[in-house]
């Protein structure tokens, strides 16, 4: 049996709504054989993923890890492919800045991430959703966590694969040009990107 842990955040300064916490939510439903899927909603905070992230690994030792977050910008879904070694000076939800510029001192600039990229994308687009690849996860809690994750696939103990899946913030309904993206369209995303992993490690 594969365990797969699905996590997403919380609101956070200027997103009052995070559509990655209803997502990972749906997500939770999926069935696809023999998998096993946790799901867990990290706090948008520094000290919650410090304080999370490493219980959650040693609960339920995952095989893989498939993580969700908002690009508040972005339009399309946005598959990362490495987590960079530095850190924004913007306050989290819990009202707290980063003092220092790097998350690890001494550590590479980026870490590419333990995951199937192209098997990724592919799903996802084949899911009907428009999607590509970034090297380039920014500075704040999704990149803090895409860091600390990979890091934790590069353990003997630790997850298989660590995937980051950026979606943009999304309609109420289906736009007429079709150009936001709906929670539907996010869930369909989140789902064959979840299928892509399980079958990475069944493999």
């Amino acid at each position: 049996m594969t365990t797969i842990l699905i996590t997403g955040f919380g609101p956070f300064p200027g997103a009052p709504f995070n559509p990655t916490g209803p997502l990972v939510k749906r997500l939770a439903k999926t069935r696809v054989p023999r998998t096993k899927i946790v799901t867990h909603i990290f706090e948008t905070s520094y000290a919650a993923v410090d304080r999370d992230l490493p219980k959650l690994l040693k609960r339920h030792r995952p095989d893989a890890v498939l993580m969700f977050g908002l690009a508040a910008r972005a339009r399309i879904i946005r598959i990362e492919t490495r987590a960079q070694n530095a850190l924004a000076v913007l306050p989290d939800a819990a009202g707290k800045t980063p003092r220092r510029r790097a998350i690890a001192a001494g550590r590479p600039a980026a870490l590419p991430m333990a995951l199937p990229a192209q098997k990724l994308l592919l799903a996802v687009r084949k899911a009907g959703v428009r999607a590509r690849l970034s090297r380039d996860a920014g500075r704040y809690l999704c990149n803090y966590l895409c860091w600390h994750a990979t890091e934790a696939a590069t353990a003997k103990a630790g997850p298989r694969l660590a995937a980051f899946v950026h979606v943009p913030l999304v309609a109420e309904k289906p736009s007429r040009n079709g150009k936001k993206l709906t929670l539907d369209d996010l869930t369909r995303a989140g789902s064959a990107a979840l299928r892509a992993v399980a079958a990475v490690c069944h493999g």
